[in-house]
């Protein structure tokens, strides 16, 4: 495996990493900016309240984008098994 092979793996690994997190990052940074300014508008400062929306969020992207990031990382897994012959030359 020569180096530029190695680096070209390593970065589509990457890609596909930033690919599948970057949904559920986006909508908890999101969510907790919006609890953030409702917290600081009506001076309510619950701890749970910062915790509880960003973790449902979360989980409705998960439920909802699931089978998409499974797919998304079953076809990068494929491809490196189907190329992995053409990795060891």
């Amino acid at each position: 495996m020569t180096e530029e092979l190695f680096f070209a793996v390593g970065q589509e690994a990457l890609l596909v990493v930033l690919k599948i997190a970057l949904p559920v990052l986006g909508v908890a940074l999101l969510v907790g900016i919006l609890v953030s300014i409702f917290q600081a508008v009506t001076q309510i400062h619950e701890l749970t309240l910062t915790f509880v929306p960003k973790i449902l969020a979360v989980i409705v992207i998960g439920v909802l984008l699931g089978p998409w990031m499974a797919r998304t990382l079953l076809d990068f897994a494929r491809e490196l098994f189907w190329n992995l012959p053409l990795l060891f030359r």
